[in-house]
């Protein structure tokens, strides 16, 4: 997991994990990637220190939306500016660019703080 770098600071030793998304539903996949994001799998897990690993997806245009998600979600931008907000559906995102709606549902599941850009980085998706 970690080891001793000449400076004697701990550099993280990171594994590459492949998972293939075929038939996999949008929010269990979600949740497993976030849980290997964070490092919640290591049995040496410290919430403070980033020590996840790099995933890598495959086949993401074939992930499943279950029940009325498909005709009835919708996914949210914001400018942050007056009459900014931009409402997409999740049928038409699904068709165009599948690979947001995983990424979206990724993200909401990290926690909010100064590694979410981090982890989100190890997050790759292959077309």
């Amino acid at each position: 997991m970690a080891w001793k770098n000449t400076r004697g600071m701990t550099a993280i030793k990171r594994e590459t994990i492949t998972i293939d998304a075929t038939d996999k539903v949008v929010g269990r996949l979600a949740t497993h990637i976030a849980k290997l994001l964070m490092g919640k799998d290591q049995a040496g897990y410290t919430p403070h220190i980033d020590s996840g690993a790099v995933i890598k997806i495959l086949n993401v245009d074939k992930i499943v939306l279950t029940g009325k998600k498909t005709e009835q979600k919708v996914h949210f931008r914001t400018s942050n500016r007056p009459g900014g907000l931009k409402r997409t559906a999740v049928s038409k995102l699904m068709q165009e660019n599948p690979e947001r709606v995983l990424t979206h549902a990724v993200k909401y599941m990290l926690p909010k703080n100064r590694t979410q850009t981090a982890r989100m980085k190890r997050l790759i998706i292959v077309k």
